[in-house]
């Protein structure tokens, strides 16, 4: 009896960590990108995942909206994950760091609890995604320091949630982060490093045309997500701004971008917090030129 129950334990102890190598390797090598208007899957899930597919996504940042059924979701989720690809629910506003802001993200916890409760393995989502950008809210201007804060608090709050769901919690952030200090009840330091420690991964808004100057601005996030043991995701961005020529692909075109991207992910390669390239985002990829 003794044995069986230890070869058990040996059995259980190898799927553990084979399935944890499983999602270690799926932490890597990511090619993802936002789907922000998930509409798109609701009136065309066929062409939404063959442009996802040919362009060698594998991990998708899906916008919750609980106008649309779940079984949309299910559907999606399960024909994604047949190609290869894994699916985070994606939500979040400047408006969350309010003081009034966490109903929002319970309305959201809530919303995946439910949908992952009546979801087979097939279906369900393989993380949370928060775009926040607290940066936008009025307090930000006003008052700093308290809409920090906020964020910390509400980031923290977002960790618990997800840990009880069982799923990983990711954070997007912009480059600048870095040079954002705190000195609070969560300690002192920078925010870009305390988002890193607290969050299992993150995806850095380093928006700009040129692989040098991407791989420059990501470096100190880089230092930080090796240093806890994390992976940190590169992001760049393909739509159309008016906040300079640097910022988007829109103007080089996906063939320059993919050439940058190449660069970009030479130069990490071996590093052991890199995860990773996302772009942003579905909408705009598709209509940028070649």
């Amino acid at each position: 009896m003794m044995k069986k129950l230890l070869m058990a334990g040996v059995m259980l102890l190898f799927l553990f960590n084979q399935n944890a190598g499983n999602a270690e390797a799926a932490d890597r090598n990511v090619r993802a990108t936002w789907l922000w208007n998930p509409w798109m899957i609701y009136n065309d899930e066929a062409g939404t995942l063959a442009f996802l597919e040919s362009k060698r996504v594998n991990k998708v940042y899906v916008q919750i909206d609980s106008d649309i059924p779940a079984t949309v979701y299910r559907s999606f989720i399960e024909k994604a994950a047949a190609k290869g690809m894994r699916i985070f629910a994606l939500d979040g506003a400047p408006g969350w760091v309010a003081p009034n802001g966490a109903v929002y993200q319970d309305q959201l916890m809530a919303w995946i609890k439910t949908y992952q409760a009546g979801s087979t393995a097939t279906q369900k989502f393989a993380g949370i995604h928060l775009d926040v950008e607290p940066y936008l809210y009025s307090g930000w201007n006003t008052n700093q320091a308290t809409t920090v804060k906020a964020y910390q608090a509400l980031l923290t709050k977002a960790k618990n949630s997800a840990t009880a769901l069982n799923l990983p919690l990711e954070a997007d952030m912009p480059f600048w982060f870095d040079e954002i200090s705190y000195k609070n009840t969560y300690g002192k330091g920078f925010l870009a490093e305390w988002v890193i420690a607290k969050t299992d991964s993150v995806t850095i808004m380093s928006y700009r045309d040129s692989a040098p100057l991407i791989i420059d601005l990501v470096k100190n996030e880089m230092a930080f997500g090796q240093k806890y043991g994390k992976t940190v995701v590169v992001g760049v961005e393909t739509d159309q701004t008016n906040e300079g020529n640097s910022i988007s692909f829109y103007e080089e075109g996906e063939a320059v971008m993919n050439e940058q991207l190449a660069l970009v992910n030479s130069f990490y390669a071996g590093h052991a917090a890199f995860g990773g390239i996302a772009i942003h985002h579905v909408d705009s990829w598709k209509t940028m030129a070649p």
